[in-house]
């Protein structure tokens, strides 16, 4: 699995998924690093089958409405440490995988994972 973390989750979680065995880039990593546009985020997403992990519901839209990003993971946990946000996703990583097989939007709170069709 593929993911690509946006620019306001803490880096530490890349490390995270791929201590786990996942392939993981933050923003960070491409060209216009943090400052890169969501428009880009999706070409990236697409073009190398990434899902994107954001708390920016700008994506929600797109996605809705576009069918852009290739997959998107929503996290609506409003205000979380990184540490516990870090222990939430991965804690939920399986289920989020698994659910990933047959669906292209989840949305993960601090109790509950969404699938949305």
């Amino acid at each position: 699995m593929r993911f690509l973390i946006d620019a306001q989750l803490p880096r530490r979680l890349v490390h995270r998924l791929e201590e786990s065995g996942y392939d993981a880039i933050p923003t960070l990593d491409l060209p216009d690093k943090n400052q890169t546009t969501d428009t880009f985020l999706e070409a990236v997403s697409i073009r190398d089958q990434r899902i994107v992990i954001t708390k920016d519901s700008d994506f929600v839209n797109s996605f809705l409405l576009y069918s852009k990003p290739y997959k998107l993971l929503l996290i609506s946990t409003g205000n979380i440490s990184n540490q516990d946000l870090e222990r939430l996703i991965l804690s939920h990583i399986q289920q989020i995988v698994q659910a990933f097989e047959d669906h292209r939007f989840i949305e993960l709170h601090r109790r509950q994972l969404i699938i949305h069709s």
